[in-house]
């Protein structure tokens, strides 16, 4: 044992290995292994350069959006006529990239805090006993109301009746406003600024234009029922209920060419609240939140509360600009010809392990020699031809 410890601690310090070339003429092994290559080829030219651009360094933008909603809408409920402008129904109203417009509303008038019966349906009662507990949803006060049969609650009253949305849509006219989008964004990295409003996006363009997929991709004012339209909704529904959409304005750049190249392309999603059947059987569909208007009266604080049904707007900018660069370059050739290196242990494992005559190849591509007995014919640099003809 101790011997051969030491003599594999011999060979490890005191021998040393260097490549052997041995020309092997075999049809298939010849075949096979420029097949690997031009695989490995077409790989490099194909995938690396070509599809995946491994010659270009990458960045992405910083940005930032700015919106502003115009339009009118009507409403004449019980008799009740009312005009809504941008500040009533945009929330919130500082043109974010992330708003609602309202579409839908329930309206509670005159809420002042005080007692008052819950809503029928809400919680049933046939007793006091039955008002017992603290609180549902509503803070109780352990009294049955006979004349309704339900609790008893502390809250604003008369309370919040949200049982029938109304249908149609209150404010179908919404379908006719129309929203404007500046986004500008930035490449730090190739010190390059751009804005959605493009060469030949000027004001008496924008005063008369309205964004077309094909007619006017560039526009930058959106009517808000295409917008529904194009994200897969029906306005109908998605104002009834409401509803989310993305708006996707997409920077994909090559810096490559000129930077007036760099335009922005827009396209519509329809993030919640879809309008097919299997939606409507979903615990909770659509997009509503409640706010209120605070006032005196004779002294006494009251409120208006308003359920907002609305189309929910997230603007989202996505970026991806490209420049060549010498190292990304290097960098994808060097691993590329390190891939070629496949087509050698391929044919390796086929000469050595699968071919019949594999001893004959072994024997040529192997060789030991003893630095006391080597032949002097045999010195480095010289190459052997191996011929096996099937």
């Amino acid at each position: 044992m101790k011997e051969q410890i030491t003599n594999a601690l011999s060979d490890f310090f005191f021998e040393y290995e260097t490549p052997r070339q041995v020309l092997v003429r075999n049809r298939r092994v010849g075949v096979v292994c420029r097949l690997i290559q031009l695989g490995v080829l077409g790989y490099i030219i194909g995938w690396v350069f070509i599809y995946e651009k491994g010659y270009q360094s990458t960045e992405t933008a910083i940005s930032s959006v700015f919106t502003k909603m115009k339009g009118i809408g009507y409403t004449n409920v019980s008799g009740e006529e009312r005009v809504w402008d941008e500040a009533d129904y945009v929330f919130p109203s500082q043109g974010d990239s992330s708003f609602v417009v309202m579409t839908n509303y329930i309206i509670t008038d005159g809420q002042k805090m005080g007692r008052c019966p819950e809503l029928h349906g809400k919680k049933n009662c046939s007793s006091n006993a039955d008002c017992e507990g603290g609180s549902f949803k509503r803070q109780m006060t352990g009294v049955c109301v006979n004349t309704t049969n339900t609790c008893e609650v502390l809250a604003w009253c008369p309370v919040e009746d949200d049982h029938k949305i109304p249908d149609p849509a209150l404010l179908m006219s919404a379908e006719n406003y129309t929203l404007f989008i500046k986004n500008s964004v930035t490449f730090p990295l190739f010190e390059v600024s751009r804005s959605n409003l493009v060469e030949g996006i000027d004001g008496a363009y924008i005063s008369k234009c309205l964004y077309d997929p094909e007619k006017a991709p560039l526009c930058p004012i959106f009517r808000l029922g295409d917008i529904v339209k194009l994200s897969g909704f029906s306005f109908e529904t998605i104002a009834r209920v409401g509803g989310a959409i993305g708006i996707v304005i997409d920077w994909t750049c090559n810096f490559d060419v000129d930077v007036t190249h760099c335009k922005p392309y827009y396209t519509f999603h329809g993030l919640y609240g879809k309008s097919d059947e299997k939606d409507r059987a979903k615990a909770s569909v659509g997009y509503n939140f409640r706010f209120a208007k605070y006032y005196l009266e004779d002294k006494i604080a009251k409120r208006t509360l308003i359920k907002v049904f609305g189309i929910r707007l997230d603007i989202i900018v996505q970026s991806l600009a490209r420049k060549f660069d010498i190292i990304p370059t290097l960098t994808a050739i060097g691993s590329g010809v390190g891939i070629f290196g496949v087509a050698t242990v391929v044919c390796d494992l086929v000469l050595l392990y699968l071919l019949p005559k594999r001893e004959f190849y072994k024997n040529m591509k192997f060789k030991y020699t003893d630095t006391q007995t080597q032949d002097r014919d045999s010195e480095a640099g010289s190459t052997e031809t191996a011929t096996y003809t099937k």
